[in-house]
């Protein structure tokens, strides 16, 4: 039992992606199917709030499909400086971090949004995207955040 306490101690107290806030929800049919934008603030990187809008189907939209538990890959991100930007202890490497995730399937399929540091233009870049566990979407979005002052 004692070995597993370091490790159930680095899992609680490992940084979470960041929380995110609707803070729009738009109708786009007439089944209630609605594209939501989510307001996220990078937790590693004050000064820095991105904006993800995604489709959200509906009941009669699940029934009519067949397909209960899954949403679209579908996203799209924009990113912005919305105060004085502080770099905190950010993944440096090609891979970046995920800054968000969130469900779009019961198991199998989440949408993220990584970070990478791009220190030769100095530039943060967000992209989002789907992550599944087989057939992984091709479909992505980037947004990037310049470092320095114009």
């Amino acid at each position: 039992m004692r070995p597993a306490l370091p490790i159930l101690a680095a899992l609680l107290l490992a940084p979470l992606p960041a929380p995110a806030e609707v803070v729009g929800r738009v109708g786009v049919d007439w089944v209630g199917n609605d594209v939501v934008i989510e307001s996220i603030p990078d937790p590693k990187v004050a000064g820095v709030t991105c904006h993800v809008a995604y489709f959200d189907r509906s009941v009669i939209d699940r029934l009519r499909q067949g397909n209960w538990f899954e949403d679209p890959s579908n996203a799209a991100i924009s990113c912005r400086q919305t105060g004085p930007i502080v770099l905190g202890d950010i993944d440096r490497g090609r891979d970046g971090e995920t800054v968000f995730s969130e469900s779009r399937s019961l198991i199998f399929k989440s949408l993220r949004v990584t970070r990478i540091y791009d220190a030769a233009n100095q530039t943060l870049i967000y992209l989002t995207h789907a992550n599944e566990v087989t057939e992984g979407s091709a479909k992505m979005a980037i947004s990037t955040v310049p470092l320095y002052e114009p």
